[in-house]
């Protein structure tokens, strides 16, 4: 079910991090800034009302949907005295999912694909706004998509070094694997025509990397 989630949730465009059990669900929960976390309750290690408790003591602003097939009111009630968002209660429809996710992630959550909203990213005359999708090569703010967003960060993330396309696939696309399509080279394509072509460096055999 986890990897369903994980599958469904990357092609929908968001970057996703599963843990398989509540203590390194903890642990990845507490290392970094996520716009959403979906919990289970019944994992090993710890469950999730125990994740869900330690989360409220050390991140209370961090939003949390459960997603359990435990569906008395009871235990409804206390994820939500607890902390919790939102429970979704299984079996349940995808598109169900999708929807409440995309609530949970409107613009006036503070947290964006592991960024704070308000967080402007520069790296030379390139800046990225994380709130607004925007980037900024010194003309003004061009609007991105989410998959061009993520691409260009990434690329900041390793600045002065080329990025594998298999890197950028499983980075941007959650793909473990080259499905033998171009979708990374449609990407830099639509990204030079937006921001000129000198800001992306194809680095034959390595990768891409932005110009310095």
């Amino acid at each position: 079910m986890g990897s369903l989630v994980e599958r469904v949730l990357v092609a929908d465009g968001y970057v996703v991090s599963r843990a398989c059990d509540g203590k390194d669900g903890l642990r990845q929960a507490l290392a970094g800034y996520w716009g959403l976390i979906i919990l289970d309750l019944i994992m090993p290690e710890m469950s999730g009302s125990e994740m869900l408790a330690r989360l409220r003591r050390d991140r209370p602003d961090q939003p949390v949907l459960i997603l359990s097939c435990l569906s008395d009111v009871i235990t409804k009630v206390d994820c939500l005295d607890l902390g919790a968002q939102d429970y979704l209660t299984k079996p349940f429809q995808l598109a169900e999912l999708l929807a409440r996710v995309r609530v949970r992630l409107r613009d006036d959550h503070p947290i964006q694909d592991g960024h704070p909203k308000d967080e402007v990213i520069q790296v030379g005359e390139l800046s990225l706004d994380v709130g607004r999708l925007q980037a900024d090569v010194g003309f003004g703010p061009v609007p991105l998509t989410r998959l061009e967003f993520l691409f260009l960060r990434i690329l900041m993330d390793h600045a002065g070094q080329a990025v594998p396309k298999n890197q950028l696939l499983a980075s941007v696309w959650g793909l473990d694997f080259d499905p033998g399509s171009n979708v990374v080279d449609v990407c830099v394509r639509r990204l030079r025509s937006k921001l000129g072509f000198d800001l992306i460096k194809t680095v034959r055999g390595s990768g891409y990397q932005l110009a310095s």
